[in-house]
């Protein structure tokens, strides 16, 4: 028998090992070079590895590991999300179409507590990714705050979409009764039209309740957004606001 060959047993199992290295043989051919060419050595060799016989009454036989195992034992983690009075009944009306992608898409348990007025998010066994849950909070807090379903499901998909809101008093606070109508109107435009110019520019969505402002996108697309807002509310005309918007969106377009 070869020097380099040494077989050790222990009290479950037997394996072959090398003499120099002392490190297990993982292959049935790597154990017959070192054996060598006896019979007797090579149904020895042949016992020790069970994809010779996998048919083996002994082979023990493990279920695969997947993610249920690996999850197994975690506690449930949670989200709350306040609704406004105001708000209950588009929540109400469009309730189908934000249950089906948080709890389809995500994975994630979602009800209404009726007497908190608040979304409950929970998370389940078949909750895949770890941020699922925070997203369908995002998300569901973006339609709370005013934004379309269709712009509002943007971020379930996208991870680089962020929310900001902000009150026309943080910007300018000496605006006070018609100072601030007209303030808030310019923001707006004439049936919307500077809004939608600045969304359509910026990438981004950009919702106006009163004196709160509320912008959906990327963080690079909602600073030029909040720069323009500001710029239009400290009393800049639309058209300066237009122009300084072209050249920093080519900018941009040219950066990326």
């Amino acid at each position: 028998m070869p020097k380099s060959e040494k077989k050790t047993k222990d009290d479950d199992d037997d394996v072959v090992v090398e003499n120099k290295t002392g490190n297990p043989v993982s292959s049935k051919e790597e154990a017959m070079r070192i054996i060598g060419e006896k019979e007797e050595d090579k149904n020895a060799v042949m016992s020790l590895f069970s994809d010779v016989n996998p048919n083996d009454p002994l082979r023990p036989i493990f279920a695969p590991l997947g993610k249920q195992n690996e999850k197994k034992g975690e506690k449930a983690m949670y989200r709350k999300v306040n609704v406004p009075s105001h708000r209950l009944s588009p929540l109400k009306e469009h309730w189908m179409a934000l249950y089906t992608p948080v709890t389809k898409q995500m994975k994630i348990d979602m009800r209404m507590n009726l007497k908190l007025k608040k979304v409950e998010l929970k998370t389940t066994d078949q909750t895949e990714d770890e941020s699922a849950l925070q997203k369908s909070a995002d998300f569901i807090q973006a339609f709370v705050l005013g934004f379309e379903i269709q712009d509002a499901v943007a971020l379930l998909r996208l991870d680089d979409l962020y929310l900001e809101c902000f009150e026309v008093k943080d910007v300018k606070q000496t605006l006070r009764g018609e100072h601030m109508s007209r303030g808030i109107g310019r923001l707006a435009g004439k049936s919307g039209k500077t809004k939608y110019t600045i969304e359509n520019a910026t990438r981004t969505r950009i919702v106006i309740a009163d004196q709160h402002i509320r912008i959906l996108g990327s963080f690079q697309n909602i600073k030029v957004a909040r720069n323009a807002l500001c710029a239009l509310i400290m009393g800049s005309p639309p058209g300066k606001v237009y122009s300084r918007l072209r050249t920093v969106t080519a900018r941009l377009a040219e950066r990326f």
